[in-house]
């Protein structure tokens, strides 16, 4: 087992190299998806919204928690990944078929017929991430985030300028469906071409036997979180229009880039980093609370940021079509500053319970969460989004106040870490507010640009004159991550 110096270098190294590649991600993401909305209607993103509740309901089945119980497990062996690697391909070609059958009856319910013609192909999904869910598994296992950061990196790079040209051409929604399943096919292709493990003919019954009770545990939360995280969308669409569920999901899927994109790199790395601490008390904490702090540094500015810009992004980048998003996106990204903070606790009590409190805790959530959308539903497509707001704060409170159970670091320590970040924060966001007001009318390019460019230099500025504790901790993993490269 690495001592604890040697893995914290690790993770450090880990989250430098993972972040690095989900920033290049986001960014290439960024243009393709600003590429390919100014060539597709808001009904063509409203129905790809649709397909994709039922795609991340299944994904939770195919998974059913076992690759984060091959995470946190001390010594897996070659009959437990064979086990895991046969559920996932036979459960997804069982739902590949299921979901192409209902497709049909999904489009006469909403009245878009071109919904079954998409569905069978985006649907191979499924069946493609089966394939590679081992081999990324064993690579988290081993912190090779190096080598994994690069196959994410270049599946990202393939599968942008396959939408781009697909969308240059006129295909439309097709470009949308060639994106997502040429990212996933080249992953996986790059997976098993740069892994060793391959499937044996082993007996390995009792793996998953053996590894059912967490797993199965996770899956009935991840499968809560799941159906909770798309049903506004499903209403949108059935409620109010195939349109206004475009501009929902437009306006979250732009958000989701920055904080996906941090909060994937920092999970997949601290989760077995943190499993590998669990039983040193002392350390935990240490590591519980950095991983706090550098987090809300990373995505508190990001957020902030881009509500202050807004308007100028929209205006500058997309089409007029796309303008009457702009409300959900400032909206939206409210939710940036509070989730991170859910993800984080939410992991300690993957690390340090059984799962029984996860899934507790989980239906607690989700009784809130009815209850919001209950309310908000009907009103119109904002109040869902500062519904999910609302909800997304709730999240993080309960998160935290269960995660105080399994460790020595209270609520109070926690806040008392990232209030720095929030007030510095704040701060920018004012700072970046009034100057935006005093060059309006230079043009929205020149604004744009020098707003994001005072953000950029006070925050950073006021980070190292005040030495900042979270600064100098992002500054020391920017040092290792370029020694180690």
């Amino acid at each position: 087992m690495a001592s604890n110096g040697e893995l914290g270098k690790r993770v450090a190294s880990g989250v430098a190299w993972s972040i690095s590649e989900k920033i290049g991600s986001a960014l290439l993401q960024i243009v393709v998806s600003i590429v390919v909305a100014n060539r597709v209607m808001p009904i063509d993103m409203g129905i790809i919204a649709v397909l994709a509740v039922f795609t991340a309901l299944a994904q939770v089945v195919v998974d059913s928690g076992f690759s984060q119980t091959l995470i946190r497990k001390s010594n897996p062996d070659q009959s437990d990944f064979n086990a895991v690697f046969r559920f996932n391909i036979i459960s997804s070609l069982a739902l590949y078929i299921i979901l192409t059958a209902i497709a049909p009856f999904v489009a006469d319910f909403y009245g878009w017929p071109m919904l079954a013609k998409v569905a069978p192909v985006l649907f191979l999904l499924l069946p493609l991430n089966a394939l590679c869910v081992i081999q990324n598994t064993i690579m988290v296992r081993e912190f090779r985030f190096a080598q994994l950061s690069t196959i994410l990196l270049s599946s990202s790079v393939i599968s942008g300028l396959l939408a781009i040209a697909m969308a240059l051409a006129g295909c439309g929604i097709w470009s949308l469906v060639g994106q997502r399943v040429s990212l996933m096919a080249t992953k996986a292709i790059l997976l098993w071409w740069r892994s060793p493990w391959r499937p044996k003919r082993v007996k390995c019954s009792e793996s998953l036997h053996q590894m059912a009770p967490y797993s199965l545990r996770l899956i009935g939360t991840d499968m809560i979180t799941a159906l909770y995280n798309n049903v506004a969308q499903l209403f949108i669409g059935t409620i109010y229009s195939g349109n206004a569920l475009g501009y929902f999901n437009q306006a979250q899927k732009l958000k989701d880039m920055p904080v996906n994109s941090t909060m994937q790199s920092i999970q997949s790395v601290t989760f077995p980093a943190l499993s590998k601490i669990s039983n040193d008390e002392e350390k935990f904490v240490v590591g519980y609370k950095r991983v706090m702090m550098i987090t809300a540094f990373i995505i508190f500015p990001i957020m902030a940021g881009l509500i202050a810009t807004a308007e100028q992004f929209y205006t500058l980048l997309l089409k007029a079509e796309w303008h009457p998003a702009i409300p959900y996106f400032r909206t939206l990204c409210l939710i940036g500053l509070f989730y991170p903070m859910a993800a984080i606790a939410y992991n300690v009590l993957k690390v340090k319970s059984d799962g029984s409190i996860i899934l507790r805790l989980e239906i607690a959530k989700k009784v809130i969460m009815t209850i919001i959308f209950a309310i908000t539903i009907p009103w119109s497509v904002e109040a869902i989004a500062w519904g999910l707001v609302i909800m997304s704060i709730c999240e993080m409170a309960l998160n935290l106040a269960a995660a105080k159970r399994y460790t020595k670091c209270s609520v109070y320590s926690l806040i008392k870490t990232i209030l720095p970040v929030a007030i510095l924060t704040v701060a920018m966001y004012l700072i970046v507010m009034i100057t935006g007001a005093t060059v309006a009318d230079l043009g929205v390019a020149t604004s744009l640009t020098i707003k994001i460019c005072t953000g950029i230099i006070f925050y950073i500025l006021a980070a190292w004159l005040t030495r900042m504790q979270a600064f100098d901790e992002v500054r020391e993993i920017a040092k290792q991550f370029l020694a180690n490269k």
